[in-house]
């Protein structure tokens, strides 16, 4: 038996999005017998520390992590390693393999591995995306990120990469690593609804669309801007939780948005069903992303939305390959303008061609299937 301890996400059953609909995934979709995953899961009731459940044949353990605001995340990660540590202990468990889902604590990693390989046990690391570039973050938060993925490269057993961009940009960034690229995958569902509440409630039937968070660096003002500077009939629908975001009222400073009647920030939209049909109902789906590696929201779209509209850098290129259109800050306003007349043989031509990438890369089952073989040979 093969025992895998998840660290990093806040746990099962997923409510978020990103590393807890991974680990959903994963253990939802295990195959084999011979691994038993157990899950670190955040809780903030002191009461429930170090309770364990199962949750899909996963031991779900909980964890409460010191609060120290920004650095509760590196709390998170370290308590949950050492109540792992001493389960193992207890348990007289072999060989632990332990799965790190961002580098957060990379900064500490050293130790911890210490401490793992004392027990027979291996350290996996998901470095996710670029974190450390992210805006949102201070100077000295993002300093300390670059050297926490720094650290996680030089000391974990293995770096799995969910994107090939990331894996050669750590190779060019720090020499020779040891790396193993598995993507995230993405259902093949189409909604059951006839309508969406939330188009109703905005009056809204024809629009482009943007789904993600709302930080600077998904682009929202490159792609805002060249949208209300454009003759488009149609509105841009915006889903994302921008409500009491500072960004949102500097955004209308750099772009006039909210002069336009167009731009519609919808809020979030939590139920799956009714974004299915708002991704399926779209002219174009438009994707500013640029920090992240194969992110969830890019390969919704490419199985939900007939056309997309991505930013033009390696990690999505890597992802989304020749099943979409692509844009950059010099041609994006005549991208823009060329959608609406796309014929609907070229639509279908896009939509086949991304769903067929969804189907031979992107799947839930063959990529837990690449898990499971990566866990039972190391």
């Amino acid at each position: 038996m093969r025992d895998v301890f998840i660290i990093g996400s806040r746990g099962l059953p997923a409510q978020y999005g990103g590393f807890e609909t991974f680990v959903e995934n994963l253990v939802k979709n295990q195959k084999s017998k011979d691994i038993r995953y157990h899950v670190a899961c955040l809780s903030h009731d002191k009461t429930e520390k170090g309770r364990h459940f199962d949750y899909e044949g996963a031991d779900c353990f909980v964890v409460k992590p010191a609060k120290l605001g920004p650095a509760s995340v590196m709390s998170y990660d370290a308590r949950a390693i050492k109540q792992a540590l001493k389960y193992i202990k207890e348990e007289n468990i072999e060989a632990p393999i332990f799965y790190i889902l961002g580098n957060t604590i990379g900064g500490f990693i050293k130790k911890y591995i210490r401490k793992i390989h004392k027990v027979g046990g291996l350290v996996f690391v998901n470095p996710d995306g670029l974190e450390w570039r992210r805006t949102k973050w201070s100077g000295p938060v993002r300093a300390y990120l670059k050297y926490a993925e720094k650290k996680m490269v030089q000391h974990a057993d293995l770096i799995v990469s969910d994107n090939q961009g990331i894996a050669d940009y750590l190779t060019a960034e720090y020499g020779e690593v040891k790396t193993r690229v598995i993507a995230y995958g993405t259902e093949q569902m189409s909604s059951r609804l006839t309508s969406s509440p939330t188009l109703d409630k905005f009056e809204v039937s024809d629009y482009f669309l943007i789904v993600g968070r709302f930080v600077p660096e998904n682009n929202y003002e490159m792609l805002v801007r060249s949208f209300v500077t454009s003759q488009l009939k149609q509105d841009l629908v915006i889903v994302t939780n921008y409500e009491g975001n500072p960004f949102y009222e500097e955004l209308d400073r750099l772009t006039g948005f909210k002069a336009d009647p167009r731009i519609k920030f919808v809020g979030t939209v939590y139920d799956q069903e009714e974004l299915r049909f708002i991704r399926e109902h779209a002219v174009a789906y438009l994707h500013g992303h640029e920090v992240g590696g194969t992110n969830p929201g890019l390969l919704e779209a490419l199985w939900s939305t007939p056309v997309s509209l991505v930013l033009d850098c390696d990690f999505n290129r890597k992802t989304a390959e020749d099943a979409v259109l692509y844009f950059n800050i010099q041609n994006l306003p005549d991208k823009l303008s060329a959608l609406p007349g796309l014929s609907d043989y070229d639509r279908k031509i896009y939509q086949e061609k991304a769903r067929q990438l969804v189907q031979t890369k992107y799947t839930w089952d063959a990529i837990c299937q690449e898990y499971e073989v990566l866990f039972l040979e190391s």
